[in-house]
């Protein structure tokens, strides 16, 4: 639920001593030397991050390297935070930005993606990031379809339907995490929605429905708030700017 002034409330989760504390006094203990107070937000929000950057970027290696650049990033510009959005729209604009520099960077190389954590040699890849959800076993071929059609997609439209229809975020709040109009953020999903239709047009059923893509994908259905889990990275990966 948004909080005054239309920002969604900073979500407290967890036990022990941070347990009580938001994510913006988080932010500004780690600004005024408390050096476990950004692996706390981290450790907070990672599950949705990791689920963000893998969408995004569609590459399980590429998404663990974006996701670490983000976090690298957003652990020496803390101090350069103005308060004027929500910490975790902050976190996720960065994360979403180090995504589409990855993918600009690629665009020369373009490949197909792999399915999430298999290597090029076909022996599965190194485990990095929070527990993907899973597909369920009857829709997995579908869900690699879908995967690899939105990776296709231009950059700007993946992002805002990974925001808006995987992750569940409304546009409000994607159109703060991307930087753009409430009316860019529809734009993006809608031409993105009309291009996923064209190349899954295969994928409808006899009822002539076609592919929900947030189903296949394994988004998020429950709302992107108070999210923390014990799941994902390790504390070492977060916090290894500290040392």
């Amino acid at each position: 639920m948004a909080g005054r002034g239309g920002r969604s409330p900073e979500p407290v989760t967890g036990d022990g001593p941070a347990a009580g504390r938001s994510d913006l006094d988080l932010l500004r203990a780690h600004v005024a030397g408390d050096r476990d107070a950004f692996t706390e937000l981290f450790h907070r929000h990672r599950d949705r991050l990791w689920a963000v950057a893998l969408r995004t970027v569609g590459d399980r290696e590429e998404a663990a390297d974006a996701l670490q650049d983000a976090l690298l990033s957003a652990h020496r510009a803390a101090a350069r935070f103005r308060g004027d959005s929500a910490v975790t729209t902050w976190l996720h604009r960065i994360v979403v930005n180090a995504c589409l520099d990855r993918i600009r960077r690629r665009q020369a190389h373009a490949t197909v993606p792999l399915p999430d954590g298999v290597r090029g040699d076909g022996e599965s890849g190194r485990h990095t990031g929070g527990v993907e959800p899973a597909a369920p076993a009857h829709d997995h071929d579908t869900a690699l379809v879908v995967r690899q059609a939105l990776a296709q997609l231009p950059a700007e439209q993946r992002a805002a339907l990974v925001l808006v229809d995987v992750q569940g975020y409304p546009v409000v709040e994607v159109a703060r995490i991307l930087g753009v109009a409430e009316g860019t953020v529809k734009s993006r999903c809608a031409r993105g929605r009309a291009r996923l239709a064209g190349l899954l047009g295969h994928l409808r059923t006899g009822s002539d429905e076609t592919a929900d893509v947030r189903r296949v994908t394994g988004g998020n259905p429950g709302p992107p708030e108070g999210v923390g889990s014990t799941s994902g990275w390790s504390r070492r990966d977060a916090s290894q700017e500290d040392t």
